[in-house]
């Protein structure tokens, strides 16, 4: 990647706030980010452990589980930075670059996932009989592998022409990542044709994928209400609720940042949190609290892990 940038270190400013609420905003991130990790790890031992749970709605949440636990490592830990720095935290350009794409990367194959995950459950609920044939482990496997592929792609779309910009002025980046709008900020160059690049990127992506969507979930409760009991009903509308949730929490601050005119910096940041910090964490809280089958799977490896420690220090205590 060739550029004319002056800039070898950029600094991120961080989260807009008092400097009184720095600790305590430190340990809060730092609970959410500990127990995103914790939680979707957690999701991703259950399902490989748990014979039961080798289904293609469980493989596709391990893929999710395994971009969460990475797109929350990718940007907390910068965050937390800033709050320990008053001057904020300084990120070499490379590295700059590396979390532009890492995050771009990771968000959008969360985008083709949310769409391949509605297509599932269409399948499920819409074609019960035929659905472990039309959902077989290789079309689970092709995707899957098209999620990442196209979340490739897509990022380097964004990343290169971004940072083929010359950076030979301000450093400062009025954020706590290195995201498109505060980096393009800092160019020393005419970024309309970059910024328009970005905007038709995101938002053929974003909006088809949201269509895609939905048009998966009007299908679904198309054939639900074919369902004759108010039990399967209920049943069905549970199995989707989880991923509607997830959805609208990843989809609207993603819009609202991206996809509207004008930029507030401030504004951007706060409403940032939601997809980069709590998003992550949701995945783990809404598929296990509101999944029997997770639920059971988890009782049973605590079962597990409690009765083989219990061995082990039989064991100890034996050979003493």
């Amino acid at each position: 990647m060739t550029n004319m940038s002056l800039v070898t270190t950029f600094v991120l400013t961080g989260l807009p706030h008092a400097p009184e609420l720095d600790t305590f905003l430190f340990g809060i991130f730092l609970v959410i980010y500990v127990l995103t990790v914790v939680g979707n790890f957690l999701i991703l031992l259950v399902i490989i452990v748990n014979p039961h749970l080798h289904t293609p709605m469980y493989y596709f949440l391990t893929n999710l589980s395994f971009i969460d636990m990475w797109y929350s490592t990718v940007t907390v830990p910068k965050m937390l930075m800033t709050l320990v720095s008053p001057e904020g935290s300084p990120i070499s350009f490379h590295s700059c670059v590396a979390q532009f794409y890492s995050f771009d990367f990771l968000g959008s194959t969360e985008c083709f996932l949310y769409t391949v995950m509605s297509y599932d459950r269409f399948l499920a609920i819409s074609y019960p009989l035929r659905y472990a044939s039309m959902m077989s482990g290789r079309t689970c496997a092709i995707l899957a592998t098209t999620t990442w592929l196209s979340g490739s792609v897509h990022s380097a779309a964004q990343t290169t022409p971004t940072f083929r910009l010359p950076f030979c002025g301000p450093n400062q980046i009025q954020h706590y990542i290195c995201d498109a709008p505060s980096v393009l900020k800092l160019a020393c160059a005419d970024t309309s044709t970059v910024e328009t690049v970005i905007f038709v990127n995101i938002g053929v992506v974003a909006s088809g994928c949201f269509l895609l969507i939905v048009l998966s979930y009007v299908s679904i409760v198309h054939s639900i209400l074919k369902i004759r009991t108010s039990e399967g009903r209920w049943r069905a509308f549970q199995t989707c609720a989880s991923h509607c949730v997830v959805v609208l929490c990843f989809y609207v601050p993603l819009v609202f940042i991206y996809l509207r005119p004008g930029s507030k910096e401030v504004v951007d940041r706060i409403v940032a949190v939601f997809y980069t910090v709590m998003t992550p964490l949701l995945n783990p809280v809404v598929y296990t609290l509101r999944n029997k089958d997770v639920k059971k799977a988890l009782l049973k490896l605590k079962d597990k892990v409690m009765y083989s420690q219990s061995k082990w220090s039989l064991q100890c205590r034996l050979a003493h």
